[in-house]
C-alpha cells in the first residue's frame, strides 16, 4: 500500500479500491446480521414491558384484597351496630327513640348491602385481572422463549464474525489514513448517497458497474490509462478498469481469508 507522498493516481485507484472491497465487506458482516439486533431490542422492550405489567397488575389485585378486607370489617361494624341498636330497643322509654333507632339499624343495613355490592364487585375485578394475568404471563413466556432464541441467534453470529468485523475495521481505518483527504471526503459522499455504499466501481461489459448507462469509448480508454481519477456522470461514482479490479479482489481476497483465522 502506498503512502500519501509521491503517489500515482493508479495508486490512489488502487488503494481506494481497495478500501471499497474492506467497507464492502464490513458492510456483508453487518448484513448477516440484518434486523436481528433491532428484533432483539424489540423482544427486550416487549418482555420488560409485559413483566411490568404484571407486576401493576399483580399490585393492583392486592389493592382490591385490601378493599375486600375493609368492607368486610364495615360489614362486621355494621353488625355490632345492629345488634347494639337492637338491644337498646328492648328499653326503650318511647316511640321517638324506638323509631330512631329502627333508622340506625335500617341504615347500618343498608351499609352491609352495599358493602357486599362492593365485594361482589371486586371479586368480579379479581376475577377479570387474574385472566389477564394468565393472558400476560402466556405472552410473557412465549416472548421471552422467543427473545432467547433470537439472543442466541444473535450471540452465534457475532461470536463468529466479531473478530473479523474488528480487523476490517482497522483496515480501514489505515487504508483512509494513507489516502488524501479530499479523495476520502469525496469517496465518504458517494457511499453514503447510493443505497449499496458503492462509491469505487469497476466499468462492467462498457458500463459503470451496477448501471445500465454505457460509458463511452474515450472515456472507457481514460479509465484503462489510470493516468486520472474518472466519475460516472450518472451516478458520481469513482471509475476503475476492470484489470485493476481483479487484480486487488485477489490481493483482497487474500487479505479477508488470513483475517477470518
Amino acid at each position: 500500500m502506498a503512502t500519501k507522498s509521491n503517489v500515482t493516481v493508479e495508486d490512489k485507484l488502487r488503494a481506494l479500491y481497495d478500501l471499497q472491497l474492506i467497507d464492502s465487506r464490513i458492510d456483508e458482516i453487518r448484513n448477516m446480521r440484518g434486523e436481528l439486533p433491532l428484533e432483539v431490542e424489540d423482544l427486550e422492550d416487549e418482555v420488560a414491558g409485559l413483566q411490568t405489567r404484571m407486576e401493576k397488575l399483580k399490585s393492583e389485585l392486592e389493592m382490591i384484597e385490601e378493599q375486600i378486607k375493609g368492607r368486610r370489617i364495615k360489614i362486621e361494624e355494621s353488625k355490632s351496630l345492629i345488634k347494639k341498636y337492637s338491644e337498646q330497643q328492648e328499653n326503650v322509654r318511647n316511640n321517638r327513640e324506638y323509631n330512631s333507632l329502627s333508622q340506625e339499624i335500617e341504615y347500618q343495613d343498608l351499609e352491609i348491602q352495599l358493602a357486599e355490592k362492593h365485594i361482589n364487585e371486586f371479586r368480579a375485578q379479581i376475577e377479570h385481572k387474574k385472566q389477564v394475568v394468565e393472558d400476560t404471563k402466556s405472552i410473557f413466556e412465549e416472548r421471552s422463549t422467543h427473545l432467547k432464541h433470537k439472543q442466541k441467534e444473535l450471540d452465534g453470529i457475532l461470536k463468529e464474525t466479531e473478530k473479523e468485523e474488528e480487523a476490517l475495521q482497522k483496515e480501514s481505518e489505515k487504508y483512509q489514513e494513507s489516502i488524501e483527504p479530499r479523495l476520502i471526503r469525496a469517496y465518504k459522499r458517494i457511499r453514503g448517497s447510493v443505497k449499496n455504499g458503492l462509491a469505487v466501481v469497476p466499468v462492467e461489459r462498457g458500463a459503470s458497474g451496477g448501471s445500465f448507462f454505457v460509458i463511452p469509448p474515450q472515456v472507457q480508454i481514460e479509465i484503462a490509462a489510470r493516468k486520472k481519477i474518472i466519475t460516472d456522470e450518472h451516478s458520481g461514482r469513482i471509475l476503475v478498469d476492470p484489470d485493476l479490479a481483479n487484480e486487488e479482489q485477489e490481493k483482497m481476497e487474500e487479505l479477508f481469508n488470513s483475517l477470518k483465522k
